[in-house]
């Protein structure tokens, strides 16, 4: 097996000029919309450093990225069922069913009795699941200590609270009734 060089390409992009307005467009709102640009440009390409990432971290294991995911939302939510979870990662039912089948075949996940639906039963974490999650977190956390961060805490808080929002602004009702106007 050839073996593959340990760190994803740097990109070869330019960095992206946002500062120029179109003629005629330098107000407030049209800056605001400029900036959205530019944050969802940043979250698209931060997405995709990030799987090259999880891929270098977990290339010896046996996690996914949809796997780590899933472990981690109910690690977080506790149990939920599959159209809950696909709902949370905006994919199908059976692409999660088919995740939650091979958790469930590894021992991390077990399928329980939902009080609140006959059929839609509740996905939750094993001990085994969360022992692995855990150790999964620790690995992480050992590999970014070794990388100097040069932003602080504060900044980073507020970047994770500036994309909440932008993510909270596209699941709004304001949005659904943009997309349905347009259609």
């Amino acid at each position: 097996m050839p073996r593959t060089n340990a760190r994803p390409a740097k990109s070869q992009l330019p960095e992206p000029c946002y500062n120029e307005p179109p003629a005629g467009a330098d107000t407030e709102k049209a800056r605001q919309h400029r900036a959205l640009d530019a944050v969802i440009d940043e979250t698209v390409a931060l997405f995709h450093r990030l799987r090259a990432v999880a891929e270098q971290i977990h290339r010896q294991g046996k996690t996914s990225g949809g796997k780590r995911n899933l472990l981690r939302l109910l690690n977080l939510y506790g149990p939920q069922t599959v159209p809950q979870l696909a709902q949370a990662r905006t994919v199908s039912r059976q692409h999660i069913q088919k995740i939650v089948n091979q958790l469930a075949a590894d021992g991390d996940v077990e399928l329980v009795d939902n009080p609140s639906h006959r059929r839609s039963r509740l996905v939750r974490l094993t001990e085994q699941g969360r022992d692995y999650l855990d150790a999964m977190h620790r690995r992480e956390m050992r590999l970014l200590a070794g990388i100097e961060i040069n932003i602080s805490s504060d900044e980073l808080l507020a970047a994770a609270a500036v994309l909440r929002h932008v993510r909270e602004l596209f699941e709004s009702d304001q949005w659904a009734h943009v997309i349905e106007a347009e259609s």
